[in-house]
């Protein structure tokens, strides 16, 4: 590869010249940055303050002693490190992201709009009920379409996110088992094809987590199942459309026979982007099941939050259902909570937050179905379906599709690393398109599949956005099978080069040291 004038080839790192001098680490007009450390000192200050008078602490042994350890930047330097830092972030509004079991969909901007409008953006939990009437209708009217929407009962809307979703679901469980004094059902049964977080919430949760096989068609093996129900099985966790991308055929009769052994059916609702509209959980026989409104009803999701996952129940469970929820006496809203709950909702599991729940997501959420209606719903179930079955059969003849025979794909498409060449792996195909200008899809998952790459684009993605995703893929996945050696340190054109993963999982930098204190710790 050729060397510019600065002595810099594609994949050197900041500070790298094959003559041995630096260079800046620019790449045009994409420019390196340092960290905040490295860029302003801890003995400076941005700002200057004249001396504070002298006078008496009113924050006793809690005053600081040493100094706080943050460089001093002036007003351009800050401004300008968190805005090239924002440059290297890839996002929706940048184009296709193709994380699988993510539903990383275009945000409408008239969601972010309500959801600051006063009264909703400026709520506080702690205001009198009298004066957020207008918030608790928001929420019993969202409450009201996500029951029916999945044909269930009831819903419980305080979780925060779609495993806190999980985990309420399945205390409502444990809550309805005490209640008819089962305690001795301690197993929750977990398919292959469920999502990871499946069987850490049932362990969490106290129960003890089998696995339950798929078949070679990617769903459950429904006489497996049913070999394993008895006396001690509280019930099972699946996921439908599965993490495969698949719809579970056998879902009502897996259903039935759950609940014939005495046990509870709950459903991870993550994927419910791919049937709202179409199909009701309540009527394939699902007792609980959480609702990411951060994925289905289009809110912005990632980084770490914000999240919301309501959980939906059935009748059996309903009287199971957290603390608070809102409930409408009269022509008023009431929030009830342990003081209030009395007889009526006696058999509540308790509390698994301070306060209700996500009052933003919830209004971004109820912006969105209401723009939508129920045929628009209906709709973007089908475009999400279409688009994930164009990318499947764009792709299956490059790329080993394990279950492009298993019939039409859901919401996703999952491809293999059979048949890449010795030495080639999924991770160099996502690094690889990272040089294609797209973030990767979700890889190594789900582990029933070797290698696999999860693909899906959402009903927000436009055929020539899909075509023009299709043929970086396509072109990246032809080299990798020709033994294109170059795709092993991709990508090229990122502001990193490739990491050594391994280590930066077990062994993280979450510090910043000095260059000398770091040196001497080690």
């Amino acid at each position: 590869m050729s060397i510019n004038q600065s002595g810099w080839r594609p994949e050197m790192n900041a500070g790298e010249r094959s003559d041995g001098a630096t260079f800046t680490g620019n790449r045009a007009l994409m420019l390196d940055e340092a960290l905040i450390f490295e860029i302003g000192s801890l003995d400076t200050t941005g700002v200057d303050f004249a001396e504070a008078p002298k006078a008496a602490s009113r924050i006793g042994g809690l005053a600081r002693n040493k100094d706080i350890g943050l460089p001093g930047l002036s007003e351009p330097e800050a401004v300008r490190h968190y805005t090239r830092l924002s440059r290297q972030n890839y996002a929706i509004d940048l184009g296709l992201f193709p994380l699988g079991s993510c539903t990383m969909k275009h945000n409408p901007r008239l969601n972010e709009r309500m959801a600051r409008l006063p009264g909703f953006a400026d709520v506080h939990p702690l205001q009198p009920v009298d004066t957020v009437q207008g918030a608790f209708e928001v929420i019993h009217q969202l409450a009201h379409w996500l029951t029916t929407l999945t044909g269930m009962h009831s819903v419980a809307m305080s979780p925060k996110a779609g495993a806190h979703g999980e985990l309420c679901g399945v205390l409502a469980i444990r809550a309805a088992l005490d209640a008819k004094g089962e305690q001795a059902r301690k197993v929750l049964l977990v398919p292959e094809s469920a999502h990871g977080t499946n069987p850490a919430t049932a362990a969490f949760a106290g129960f003890t987590v089998e696995d339950i096989p798929a078949t070679e068609a990617g769903r459950v093996d429904l006489e497996a199942l049913k070999a394993r129900l008895g006396p001690d099985v509280a019930g099972v966790m699946i996921t439908n459309p599965n993490t495969c991308g698949l719809f579970e055929p056998d879902m009502k009769a897996i259903s039935d026979a759950v609940h014939a052994a005495g046990g509870y059916v709950y459903c991870d609702g993550a994927n419910f982007n791919a049937i709202v509209g179409r199909v009701r959980p309540g009527d394939l026989g699902i007792d609980a099941m959480h609702i990411n409104l951060h994925k289905t009803f289009s809110t912005p999701h990632g980084g770490g939050g914000p999240g919301s996952g309501p959980v939906v129940l059935s009748a059996a469970l309903a009287p199971y259902a957290p603390l608070p929820f809102v409930e409408k006496q009269g022509d008023r809203f009431e929030l009830i909570e342990e003081e209030t709950a009395g007889e009526h909702h006696a058999s509540t599991f308790g509390r698994m937050v301070s306060f209700h729940g996500q009052m933003g997501m919830f209004t971004r959420a109820l912006t969105y179905i209401l723009s939508h209606g129920a045929d628009g719903l209906k709709q973007v179930s089908e475009d999400s379906v279409l688009n994930a079955n164009y990318v499947l059969r764009a792709l299956e003849n490059v790329l080993d599709a394990p279950f492009a025979k298993s019939g039409p794909c859901m919401h996703e498409a999952i491809f293999s690393d059979k048949g890449l060449p010795e030495g080639f792996s999924t991770l160099d195909i996502a690094k690889g398109l990272i040089d294609e200008g797209f973030h990767p899809m979700t890889v190594y998952f789900p582990l029933v599949v070797h290698g696999a790459m999860l693909v899906e684009p959402t009903e927000t993605e436009s055929k020539a956005a899909l075509d023009q995703f299709i043929g970086a893929f396509r072109s990246v996945a032809e080299r990798a099978k020709a033994g294109d050696a170059a795709l092993k340190s991709a990508p090229h054109f990122a502001p990193r080069r490739r990491l050594d993963e391994t280590q930066a999982a077990r062994k993280p930098v979450l510090v910043w040291r000095e260059p000398g204190q770091a040196e001497a710790a080690e």
